[in-house]
């Protein structure tokens, strides 16, 4: 690792970008020390995406797409299109119903950043894909943009999609390519020029827009592959003013890879529950303190929870993604319904109704203590007021599905793709995620998925 702490923001964000490309340039195409995690990130983001592709939002946008015509087909074979519209399609339904792998250090959802793009780059490739590199640019792509999501210090206004996450898809672009350590370094500060603008306004507002923002970092990650390749660009530690002067501030010494060889993948978490993370741990304490309560049992509820969930205490949403925002809304429908799947925060059904109606019950604050324990733990405290007078209470440091608080392994990982998609779809993406693994031809491989 180079010293930097004399340099100026630009030349501190170049040094580490190359710190990061030769991480991404040595990285072992095999090894177990990230074999068994990446095989639970590949089912629990190809099982969301097929999920998400059947949802009604994302049928009827790939009805009405327009996309071009080609041979490649998105997941659940909605469309056959070309290989970047594929990819960006798929993305969009890997979001859609905020169940996609994320990591509570990056505060975003890297994976879903870098699959899609890792994908589309072994489809634009000259020679066959062998699962090992398209294995080891995940695993590249995944720590890239982790470290650039706990480096950067958003300004509140910014949601996380379309921006960091681009860098971790140019890195696994450039890998699937075999580009050097400086066409690499190249590719990943291209990448933060070509990010998206993503306010929080959007997703509290419920517009779906919000969902392509992936889509979006995606082809930014597969365009500054490109440039790199063609020597069009180098790394000028761009990031810097891209990042961190427009997004927020970089830290740009975070950038660096764990000098005790710890992978960004090794991190992650599993979500149970089709909402935001930053709701998650308030739920499970819902769920647990209400097992033997009706609702009528119940007069008022109150969370406490960290800084991070504030843009989402607004009321009264109208769409799923508003709903899935919504802090009260969810830990109403907690309360009413028992769980947070893809049918209860439909709008017009009636736990949907009735979590909207109860909300009012539902009181939510930021609590100094607990914003205190991140990016660590995402604790949550709750009471519930029974009308009887009593109060029940619990906390947790942490949703569960968190690497530091039951973390789900692979036969959690695919009961629940079962759930969404039926146990039939959820094997077949087993196993092809176990045939990707030690694949001659990944392309070859994935075009098995339902």
């Amino acid at each position: 690792m180079t010293d930097s702490a004399t340099f100026l923001p630009a030349e501190q964000a170049r040094l580490r970008i190359d710190d990061l490309a030769r991480f991404c340039v040595d990285l072992p195409a095999t090894g177990t020390a990230y074999e068994s995690r990446i095989r639970t990130v590949l089912l629990d983001l190809l099982g969301v995406t097929l999920a998400g592709a059947r949802t009604p939002e994302l049928t009827s946008l790939l009805t009405r797409w327009r996309a071009e015509p080609g041979t490649t087909a998105t997941v659940g074979r909605g469309a056959h299109t070309g290989v970047e519209t594929a990819a960006y399609l798929d993305a969009i339904a890997s979001c859609c119903l905020e169940l996609d792998e994320g990591n509570k250090y990056a505060a975003g959802h890297p994976a879903a950043h870098v699959l899609p793009a890792a994908v589309a780059a072994a489809r634009l490739s000259a020679q066959a894909v062998p699962g090992d590199r398209f294995v080891a640019a995940v695993v590249a792509g995944y720590e890239v943009a982790t470290r650039f999501g706990a480096a950067l210090t958003r300004d509140p206004k910014w949601h996380t999609h379309g921006h960091w996450g681009a860098t971790g898809a140019a890195a696994a672009a450039a890998v699937v390519w075999d580009l050097d350590a400086e066409r690499t370094a190249a590719a990943i500060d291209a990448s933060t020029a070509l990010v998206h603008v993503a306010p929080w306004a959007v997703v509290l507002a419920g517009n779906f827009a919000r969902n392509l923002w992936i889509g979006g970092a995606v082809r930014a990650g597969l365009d500054a592959a490109r440039l790199s390749s063609a020597g069009l660009v180098h790394n000028s530690g761009a990031a810097a003013t891209t990042l961190g002067d427009i997004v927020g501030t970089l830290d740009a010494d975070r950038l660096a890879p764990a000098p005790d060889g710890t992978f960004a993948l090794d991190q992650g978490y599993a979500k149970r529950h089709a909402s935001c993370s930053y709701t998650h741990a308030a739920v499970d304490i819902v769920q647990a303190l209400r097992t033997n309560l009706d609702t009528a049992d119940i007069a008022s509820v109150r969370v406490r929870t960290h800084a991070l969930a504030e843009p989402l205490f607004g009321r009264h949403p109208s769409t799923r993604l508003g709903a899935m925002f919504s802090l009260p809304f969810v830990v109403s429908a907690a309360v009413v319904a028992g769980s947070i799947d893809v049918e209860t925060l439909t709008p017009g059904s009636a736990t949907f109704r009735a979590a909207e109606e109860f909300s009012a019950r539902v009181d939510v604050e930021s609590s100094p203590a607990l914003t205190a324990l991140l990016p660590d733990r995402r604790a949550a405290e709750v009471d519930i007021v029974l009308v009887s007078g009593e109060t029940v209470s619990a906390g947790s440091p942490d949703p569960v599905g968190d690497v530091d608080h039951f973390p789900l392994d692979h036969a959690q990982i695919l009961e629940k793709i079962e759930r969404l998609v039926g146990a039939e779809d959820a094997g077949r993406i087993d196993r092809v995620v176990t045939d990707v693994l030690h694949s001659s031809d990944v392309v070859r491989t994935l075009t098995a998925l339902p």
